[in-house]
């Protein structure tokens, strides 16, 4: 333990999230275990995106398998290597589509959560304007010569913004685009607050008339349930053309898409991810990662899943060799197994180590004593198919607080103490899965 280095305020973070069964936001590193195939498969993905491609992944597993986890740590990297990143739930108020403006909310959500390397924790949207146009700025003024104070210098910097967002292959909606960045500098230049509050409020969809946006900023549309996802391609594209490598939107929590009661309703929200789906896979978007995650039941039932609409479900079906039970990462879903015991028991021994650094004690708990743990978790819940890492984790943590708040308790006491209850079905099965524990 005394090789272990986390800030505090890292293991702080570790401690509370997975205590509290959430997935921790920073420090996923020092959890991590498995999932390298998938990692590595999205990776490639982010390569492709770099260069000026798209992709389009759900990751699905159940309640409890680490799809959150997976996702957050692919945010993680991708921030690592210069991309610029969103993230949302979906939830009752939050879809892709919805007759009282749940497109929308899932697009304010986005925005209020676009996250950088430098800010990390969202708010990245003013950050990446004004880094922007000061180095439009800084250029103009080295290739035309010109001092800041120079009354042409105005007229050059909003060339070059118009000149950027023209470059966008002429995206639906990039000349109002472009209007409002120019307001934005506007504001800038003049020492204008408002015009500039007035341009952020419309880059992040807050802005509820046609009619307020023609008085504030002279543009006559605005960003609102129908048109949400052109403007992510409009911002795919944007990061690009500024020096990120593309724009990643994790949105997890898919089920609420199928827990749509309203069957029109449901199928114009799968509509609308056959259209990101087609984007991506098409060339129509570029610089655009979508990650969605969900439970096999939203992709796969056949009454109310993505499966029950026939166009989604001819180009996310797994071919007929993919169908063959063989792992393959390349296809649009990747499906996360569970964890193996070997791994879930080097998530132990981690977790065991953070905590005593954390708290700074000395992590007593045994190899040993974490195999029986193991052992008491499989035969408590009685098939390895119900053994999720969240439901592991937060029992293991509660073991940790429990030792470490009452020293007097032993952790046999707690746990009890090792006895291998043979199943009646096979006597051996729990020997030989122990055995695989010797690491």
């Amino acid at each position: 333990m005394g090789e272990l280095k986390i800030p505090k305020r890292m293991t702080t973070a570790l401690v509370n999230s997975l205590t509290a069964g959430v997935v921790p936001r920073i420090g996923l590193e020092h959890i991590a275990v498995g999932r390298r195939p998938e990692v590595e498969a999205i990776l490639r993905d982010m390569e492709n995106i770099a260069d000026g491609g798209a992709a389009f992944k759900l990751i699905t597993g159940k309640f409890g398998s680490g799809k959150s986890f997976l996702l957050q740590i692919i945010r993680n990297y991708a921030m690592d290597r210069d991309f610029v990143v969103a993230d949302a739930d979906l939830s009752p108020e939050r879809r892709l589509v919805g007759t009282k403006g749940q497109g929308l909310a899932t697009y304010r959500e986005l925005m209020s959560h676009l996250s950088t390397r430098t800010r990390p924790d969202g708010g990245a949207l003013e950050i990446m304007l004004q880094k922007w146009i000061m180095g439009l700025q800084q250029g103009v003024m080295q290739e035309k010569g010109l001092t800041a104070d120079a009354p042409q210098l105005a007229e050059e910097v909003e060339q070059q913004i118009y000149s950027v967002a023209s470059g966008m292959r002429g995206l639906v909606h990039g000349f109002d685009f472009a209007k409002v960045l120019a307001s934005y500098w506007n504001g800038h230049k003049l020492a204008e607050d408002e015009l500039k509050q007035d341009a952020l409020r419309w880059l992040r969809g807050e802005f509820a008339t046609r009619t307020e946006a023609r008085k504030a900023l002279g543009v006559g549309v605005i960003i609102d349930d129908d048109n949400w996802y052109d403007y992510m391609k409009l911002w795919a594209e944007f990061t690009g053309a500024i020096g990120y490598k593309g724009l990643l939107l994790f949105i997890d929590e898919g089920v609420n898409l199928y827990k749509i009661t309203n069957s029109v309703s449901r199928q114009s929200n799968y509509e609308k991810l056959l259209t990101m789906f087609n984007d991506t896979m098409q060339g129509k978007a570029e610089r655009l990662g979508i990650f969605i995650g969900g439970t096999p039941q939203f992709v796969e039932d056949g009454r109310r899943g993505l499966f029950s609409y026939e166009a989604l479900r001819s180009r996310l079906v797994a071919g007929r060799y993919g169908a063959a039970g063989l792992s393959n990462f390349t296809g649009p879903i990747i499906a996360l197994e569970m964890l193996s015991h070997e791994e879930i028991l080097v998530l132990l021994q981690k977790l065991r180590d953070i905590h005593a650094l954390h708290y700074g004690y000395e992590a007593r708990l045994t190899q040993e004593q974490l195999v029986h743990f193991m052992e008491e978790a499989v035969g408590r819940l009685g098939a390895d198919e119900l053994l999720t890492p969240r439901e592991i984790v937060r029992d293991f943590m509660d073991l940790l607080h429990t030792l470490s708040q009452h020293p007097e308790l032993s952790f046999e006491k707690l746990v009890g103490e090792r006895t291998i209850k043979p199943d009646a079905t096979d006597e051996n099965d729990l020997d030989g899965l122990l055995a695989e524990f010797d690491l």
